[in-house]
């Protein structure tokens, strides 16, 4: 049976948790009691905090950073200054609860005149959470230690990609977590050597969601054909991702800091009616190449990109499930991106159902 684990370094709104949970019921999700495991160390999203956070893009004006307006960043922020409020809190002393949301609130107050609360009401409404979600939370640092002593397989899926990680993304334009290799460590509470293979999920072209640097960007007809054909639109802000060229000089950075051991390229099949295709390999700045990925916002705003040009492959890819059955043009393409990036591709993604997926043969 495979079980589900919200771990310690994600954050968790519950009124939005139970919602879900209670669409996928009506979609026929049936025993998720049995297979969903909850952190206690994991902190919780509070209504207060969304509110905050359209505050603090509000105050931004056209300087915003296009967050989902979810919580998350003024969550992580309770995190880091110590006021956060955890699963643990929720199950404990109640009354102990109600004073760390309360303090919350007067802080909140005190920073935005605008922001308002119906405690009453918020803290009643806690506490039937707390009762559902009761049955829910383990210890899940122990949980996962022991099913890697019993030699269970634990797949880490990260939420957002590795340009979007708070250390080594387009700072400031990123989520509040590390969502690198590294979130992997302090998300879980996992020891390094636990790490097995590290899958880097690449598009066959590159997007991006909300506000800046994009040094690929396609603002002409390409764009918005990439943009159709791949349905490139944000999943939880709806919002339409920009599209661009692959980008190599920027692949060949995550890979660095996470360690590739094997790549699944996804979407091959929306560059199928392409007669060319462009692929960045490196950048120059002022003038001259540079072997690094930019850690400066401004600096990435002002590279210049050195393409590529290769052929594309005209012809419809989505039957394919076997390599040497795609085009040769197509092949040569994923052979450039594992020779650029000197990591394996096994994994090509050429539709939208779990069907459509060709497994690289070694």
């Amino acid at each position: 049976m495979r079980l589900v684990v919200e771990s310690n370094g994600v954050v968790i709104h519950l009124p939005g948790l139970f919602e879900e949970l209670a669409k996928n019921e009506a979609k026929g999700l049936k025993s998720w009691e049995t297979r969903l495991i909850i952190s206690n160390r994991a902190h919780l999203v509070l209504d207060m905090h969304q509110q905050v956070d359209g505050l603090q893009e509000a105050e931004k004006g056209g300087k915003s950073l296009g967050t989902t307006k979810k919580g998350i960043g003024p969550c992580y922020s309770s995190k880091a200054t110590r006021n956060g409020i955890r699963v643990s809190d929720l199950l404990g002393d109640f009354k102990v609860f109600s004073e760390k949301v309360e303090a919350l609130a007067a802080m909140f107050k005190r920073l935005y005149p605008d922001f308002s609360i119906d405690l009453n009401a918020e803290l009643t409404r806690y506490r039937e959470f707390a009762e559902r979600l009761r049955p829910l939370v383990r210890d899940s640092v122990s949980f996962l230690h022991t099913s890697l002593k019993e030699g269970k397989n634990v797949l880490v899926e990260g939420a957002n990609a590795a340009m979007l990680d708070i250390d080594f993304g387009t700072y400031p334009y990123v989520t509040s977590s590390n969502c690198s290799i590294g979130g992997v460590l302090t998300g879980l509470g996992l020891p390094p050597q636990s790490i097995g293979e590290v899958i880097g999920v690449v598009k066959a072209y590159t997007t991006r969601v909300g506000d800046g640097p994009f040094p690929t960007e396609l603002h002409d007809e390409i764009g918005s054909l990439l943009q159709k054909r791949g349905g490139e639109v944000g999943v939880t802000t709806l919002r339409i991702r920009r599209c661009g060229w692959l980008d190599l000089a920027l692949l060949r950075y995550t890979s660095m800091v996470n360690g590739y051991t094997a790549l699944c390229l996804t979407k091959l099949d929306i560059l199928d009616t392409l007669p060319e295709i462009k692929v960045a390999v490196s950048y120059n700045l002022n003038g001259k190449k540079i072997d690094y990925f930019p850690g400066s916002i401004t600096d990435l705003g002002q590279v210049e990109v050195n393409y590529i040009t290769v052929p594309g492959w005209l012809q419809c890819t989505e039957n394919v499930r076997d390599f040497a059955e795609l085009p040769a043009q197509a092949q040569d393409y994923i052979r450039l991106i594992e020779n650029e990036m000197d990591v394996p591709v096994k994994w090509i993604g050429v539709g939208k159902g779990r069907e459509s997926i060709i497994c690289v043969k070694d």
